[in-house]
């Protein structure tokens, strides 16, 4: 079986509030000088394509779309965690493209690679969460798509997937190829890789392509009709009171509070 893991870096999620920044100019968060990562749900997609590699002797390949300086460090350690092959779209204006169009300039990458049984991503990105990319990946490429998988069984011929729901779970049988994106899980947490791993991911291929060497399915503008205006940073004000008196009288004052903001 061959499974593509669609990957995306994205600012550090732990970085602190007051790091955070929008440029005025794009709309879209700061990354100069901030650290990147591989956004959250995305690396649950690899551990669960990495899962199947193990039972099933898969072969994994990771493609991500960025610019590719940026992205090397996501690659490697991708490659370090059990990846066979990396491919990577070196487009400088990735951070500002809409999911409509990641997810069309990621679908004719799959079809450059040419064989892809499985496609995985992330359930939603760390930064936007649109939650688009896969359904449109999987309309793009016209295959079978199911979300917010935790887990994937190889199965004889058809992998059956667990799908998580509010009141538990469903298992579905999927038919190949297919697009899943991948939501985390107790039984997806990502592997660390050992220091062996590490340096042989040294020596795994790293393909990159430019958008210029893809084939689009079609002359339509994906952006077309999606139109941001503007991303702000939440102001967050918050008021402190201090009660007087003695305890019994403080008690009885913030009760009087709470009941006024209708708490109690």
């Amino acid at each position: 079986m061959d499974v593509v893991v669609c990957l995306k870096q994205v600012v550090d999620p732990e970085l602190p509030v007051r790091d955070f920044a929008v440029d005025p100019g794009t709309q879209r968060q700061v990354r100069e000088g901030r650290p990147l990562v591989i956004s959250t749900y995305d690396e649950n997609a690899l551990e669960v394509a990495l899962q199947l590699k193990d039972a099933s002797g898969a072969k994994v390949k990771v493609l991500t779309l960025g610019p590719a300086a940026a992205v090397s460090e996501a690659i490697r350690l991708a490659l370090a965690m059990g990846a066979d092959e990396a491919i990577v779209v070196d487009d400088p204006r990735a951070p500002e493209l809409s999911g409509a169009e990641k997810a069309c300039t990621l679908a004719a990458a799959i079809r450059r690679i040419g064989s892809a049984d499985l496609i995985l991503t992330g359930c939603e990105s760390a930064d936007w969460a649109e939650r688009v990319v896969a359904p449109l990946l999987a309309e793009d490429l016209g295959a079978a798509c199911v979300t917010f998988v935790s887990r994937v069984e190889a199965g004889d011929g058809a992998p059956v997937v667990r799908r998580l729901v509010e009141d538990g779970y469903h298992l579905v049988e999927v038919r190949l190829p297919a697009v899943l994106s991948v939501t985390s899980d107790e039984s997806n947490r990502p592997r660390l890789p050992k220091v062996k791993d590490i340096m042989a991911a040294k020596r795994k291929p790293v393909q990159t392509w430019s958008p210029a060497d893809l084939t689009r399915s079609s002359a339509r503008d994906p952006g077309a009709g999606v139109e941001v205006r503007g991303v702000v940073v939440p102001e967050r004000t918050s008021r402190c009171e201090f009660l007087t008196g003695e305890p019994a009288e403080q008690v009885t004052a913030l009760a009087q509070r709470l009941r006024d903001q209708k708490l109690l």
